[in-house]
């Protein structure tokens, strides 16, 4: 007998719309139980999914999707609606190469009405919808599902203020899953919600402001003394000072309060607010305890949930990054550790620990981060940012007018460099390199190995200018780490091999490939190091010495490191040809690093390819004219 006997009947939304309301407890479970059991087969976020199983089986049980929209925000609280809406055979493949994606995307689904993978989008992508939808006169409802911390950046309360005074047509479901901001649901708050969003307190409410009408400043005091009401009642004050109808807080998990008051939001016109109560990890009892680990997972047995990692295991950077950070500290009383939101994955949670009183965690708010270190180093503090390099493009007017143009040593960890594999293009690090190297006053750098990282972090700690390290997602090659904090001399790269015409220029990451690939090309092998300020001599010597030099970086190829090759020998007025090896201009899907780098030329083999069809261009392009043409003369 099947597991999921209700779960097997629902292949798309209008299914679910058909049930009795009282099979949807049970729709629930099974799909609870179904993302369990899928996501320890396949790896991907656990925690924030199975926090919203109710809550997206009552929003299609309600709307009428994908007529009515669906907006969700941090696009890792998908999973459930992804079974629902016909592609639960596909989660199988999920963040797999050719696989469907662990975010919403436009092109997989037309249930997924807007690309999500960086937070705080959905509501101000919602309000164009329902502006759209007014402007062409069509009836619908547009749903902003927002939560897990995306409240905390500045957009969503820019959309809001926007959206309050639009009067646009919308709904903004607040996915509440940490209890920030909420006081204990209890059964006064699901009698309050149904209260306020059912259509005989909003008719009395319109009856009323008629009757006033006649009277201003009566009419004033009536919706002010609503307002006291409320705001004693629930924290609802402030979104109905931005020009929201708010109702709750609701039990998030509890479909017979979900349901009936979704019916009755769907019938107000005007931007309307629900606050819902949730918990992370919801119905795997591992996953409440802990949701923090089971936020993201690789493959696991839910009978035995996830195992610690293996002794002798290789540091990843990110654990490199957090030691010297907490290294630094030590040494440093100066220093200043700030993260988004991101304190587990980019490794500052032994620093937070050890150094509370130096350590900020300013939420999913990168603006902001970026111009608080400003103030930091203003003051004489050395901050380090720690975060992700698809989460700096969100802070790069800050970088450029904050940081940089005054010159402020704050110093730029920016993990996940390069392609990181399963979450894909919304989060792959291959601008990083070409959006910092065109500003003034910036130092980049890219380490090859774990070694090299803890130097570079130390470089840039001690420089008196804004720098940044990039360095890409897992382990390195697994090199002995000296513990000494000890930087390196700035804008030196080293050799690394010693070959013959042909000289590989090497970044970061693509050390090891190219090293891999110069034993069979017999090639030079230089390891850059820096980005900026580029190691203008080791260019001019490896010009004079081959007659062909080869970029190599993973970032993309305009405006990366290649092209500030590219430069210098532009103003050696060097004539030796420059083949620039990176990632090309298009987005990158989700899949295994490994793949993705082969895919695009970036392995062993693909470089050895590249190089030798270089050569042979070069070599017919000197080779006399009809020499090796076949002798088509008549006697």
């Amino acid at each position: 007998m099947t597991p999921y006997p209700l779960l097997d009947t629902i292949s798309d939304p209008a299914q679910v719309r058909k049930l009795d309301r009282r099979h949807l407890p049970q729709l629930a479970d099974e799909l609870r139980a179904f993302l369990v059991e899928s996501v320890s087969r396949t790896g991907g976020h656990l925690s924030s999914n199975l926090g919203t199983v109710e809550l997206t089986v009552a929003l299609h049980y309600v709307f009428e999707t994908p007529h009515d929209r669906l907006v969700w925000d941090v696009g890792h609280q998908t999973y459930a609606h992804k079974a629902l809406t016909g592609r639960r055979d596909g989660m199988a493949t999920l963040r797999m190469h050719g696989g469907i994606s662990g975010f919403p995307k436009r092109s997989e689904s037309r249930y997924d009405t807007f690309g999500v993978g960086h937070s705080s989008t959905s509501i101000s992508a919602a309000l164009g919808m329902a502006l759209a939808a007014k402007i062409k006169q069509e009836t619908r409802k547009v749903v902003a599902i927002i939560g897990d911390g995306a409240m905390s950046a500045g957009q969503a309360f820019e959309a809001l203020n926007n959206a309050g005074v639009a009067d646009a047509d919308m709904l903004v479901v607040l996915n509440d899953n940490d209890m920030s901001i909420s006081p204990p649901v209890g059964a006064l708050n699901r009698y309050l919600a149904r209260l306020f969003s059912g259509s005989t307190f909003n008719a009395a409410r319109k009856a009323g402001e008629k009757i006033l009408d006649f009277s201003p400043s009566l009419l004033e005091f009536a919706k002010r003394a609503e307002e006291h009401v409320k705001g004693m009642l629930t924290p609802g004050t402030l979104f109905e000072e931005l020009g929201f109808n708010y109702i709750g807080p609701i039990d998030g998990h509890d479909l017979e309060s979900l349901v009936p008051t979704l019916l009755n939001l769907k019938n107000l016109k005007g931007p309307q607010f629900l606050h819902v109560i949730t918990k992370k990890g919801q119905g795997y009892k591992l996953a409440e305890v802990d949701p923090i680990l089971y936020h993201g997972v690789s493959r696991f047995k839910p009978e035995v949930g996830i195992a610690g990692s293996k002794s002798g295991a290789k540091p990843t950077y990110t654990q490199v990054f957090g030691d010297w950070l907490c290294d630094m500290a030590a040494a440093d009383p100066r220093l200043v550790g700030i993260t988004p939101a991101m304190r587990e994955g980019s490794g500052l949670l032994r620093f937070s620990e050890r150094y509370p009183e130096r350590y900020y965690d300013v939420g999913i708010a990168e603006q902001h981060a970026v111009t608080f270190a400003a103030g930091l180093a203003c003051e004489g503090m050395r901050p380090v940012l720690a975060i992700y390099s698809t989460f700096l493009q969100r802070g790069y007017d800050q970088l450029v007018h904050d940081v940089a143009l005054q010159k402020l040593p704050v110093v730029f960890a920016l993990d996940r460099g390069g392609l990181v594999g399963a979450d894909g293009p919304t989060h792959h690090g291959t601008f990083d390199i070409s959006f910092l190297t065109c500003i003034p006053n910036m130092v980049v750098m890219a380490p090859t190995d774990e070694n090299e990282c803890r130097k570079m972090l130390t470089t840039a700690y001690h420089l008196d200018c804004p720098s940044a390290v990039r360095y890409p997602r897992g382990s390195g090659p697994g090199v002995d780490i000296d513990q000494a904090l000890v930087g390196l001399p700035l804008g030196k790269g080293e050799m690394r091999r010693r070959g013959s015409r042909v000289a590989l220029l090497a970044f970061g990451s693509m050390l090891t490939p190219a090293l891999e690939a110069a034993e069979e090309l017999d090639a030079t092998v230089a390891n850059m190091r820096f980005v900026k300020p580029i190691d203008r001599e080791l260019i001019a010597s490896l010009a004079a010495e081959h007659s062909l030099l080869v970029s190599v970086e993973e970032n993309a190829l305009i405006g990366g490191a290649g092209a500030e090759i590219g430069r210098v020998l532009e103003e050696f007025a060097s004539d030796v040809p420059l083949l620039r090896l990176g990632i090309p201009d298009r987005f990158i899907d989700q899949g295994d690093q490994s793949i993705l780098l082969a895919e695009i030329g970036l392995d062993r083999n693909g470089i050895v390819a590249a190089v030798r069809a270089r050569q042979d261009a070069v070599d017919a392009a000197d080779r006399p004219p009809g020499r090796g043409q076949p002798d088509n003369r008549k006697d």
